[in-house]
């Protein structure tokens, strides 16, 4: 069976990886204006500063938006159907695109309100996803 296909972590990604691989959640959070941001880059997204902190985020947000998918887009996905394609606010501010998972597809609407779970896919990727909260 062929695997998903998966995130490669590299510099400014390293740490969101290795935190969620033991099932922590952080995002980054600019020091000279204060905001959060997702997806994690070299620069605030806000204010061009490279002055980031990685931070613990609460894990909760709300569905912003969603598609459920009946065909797999990757051999890969093959037998996962149908899944959740999300993406989620975080109560932090930031969106991110992940899954939703751990309900009936059919129940997820937009203002659901979800927790992040984590799923360990390999010894080196964990996935962070969000469960109904």
């Amino acid at each position: 069976m062929a695997q998903i296909p998966l995130p490669r972590p590299y510099q400014d990604t390293e740490a969101y990886w290795s935190a969620a691989k033991e099932h922590r959640f952080v995002i980054q959070k600019c020091r000279d204006c204060g905001e959060h941001q997702f997806y994690p880059r070299g620069v605030c997204s806000h204010c061009l500063s490279s002055a980031l902190d990685w931070v613990e985020a609460s894990g909760s947000g709300t569905v912003y938006s969603f598609s459920v998918n009946y065909r797999a887009p990757h051999p890969g996905f093959a037998g996962k159907t149908p899944f959740v394609l999300a993406i989620v606010e975080l109560a932090e501010g930031p969106r991110m695109m992940t899954n939703i998972v751990d309900c009936d597809p059919e129940s997820v609407r937009i203002g659901m309100p979800v927790v992040v779970t984590f799923d360990d896919v390999t010894e080196e990727i964990t996935l962070p996803k969000f469960r109904p909260a």
